[in-house]
């Protein structure tokens, strides 16, 4: 399996030739696009991942779970889980560290281990999504795209609960 993207390079590459195009070119301003775009981003990104590390080192993570687990029951949405659910429209990395987090500590077999990874495959980064992709004129002109996006969120951590047994 290691030869696989050695070889999907060298298909490119050959696609490219076989059509005359500038592939090296090509490459070359996608790579600067690429590192332009993570340039913008850096330093939200940055203070999000601060802001939710201070947040869990705070101890308001684990008030929060406590104060949302009545809610939590009613949709059959395992406690463990809630971090997860928080962090995944933030932070797709921290998110998916977080499951790493909670398969260590459930077990991928239990209720938590398989209500979260529904979760976190139900489920966008959404204001890391909408930060990339739309323009604030974007975001003006389609004022439902942040509030559908996280409702849909919603849905799918909630459906995760009550379809998962």
């Amino acid at each position: 399996m290691s030869w696989a993207l050695p070889l999907f390079i060298l298909l490119c590459l050959l696609a490219g030739a076989l059509r005359r195009a500038p592939v090296y070119d090509a490459f070359l301003v996608g790579a600067k696009e690429g590192l332009n775009t993570a340039k913008a981003i850096l330093p939200a990104l940055i203070a999000m991942l601060c802001a939710i590390r201070g947040f869990e080192a705070s101890g308001l993570m684990d008030g929060l779970c406590r104060l949302c687990a009545p809610a939590l029951q009613f949709f059959r949405i395992p406690e463990e889980t809630l971090p997860l659910m928080l962090m995944r429209p933030l932070s797709g990395s921290g998110a998916l560290a977080m499951l790493k987090a909670l398969l260590t500590a459930q077990g991928p077999d239990s209720r938590a281990g398989l209500v979260g990874s529904v979760m976190m495959g139900s489920s966008e980064t959404v204001f890391y999504t909408c930060a990339v992709y739309l323009s604030a004129a974007q975001v003006k002109k389609s004022r439902y795209a942040v509030p559908c996006a996280l409702l849909a969120w919603l849905a799918g951590s909630i459906a995760a609960g009550l379809l998962v047994p």
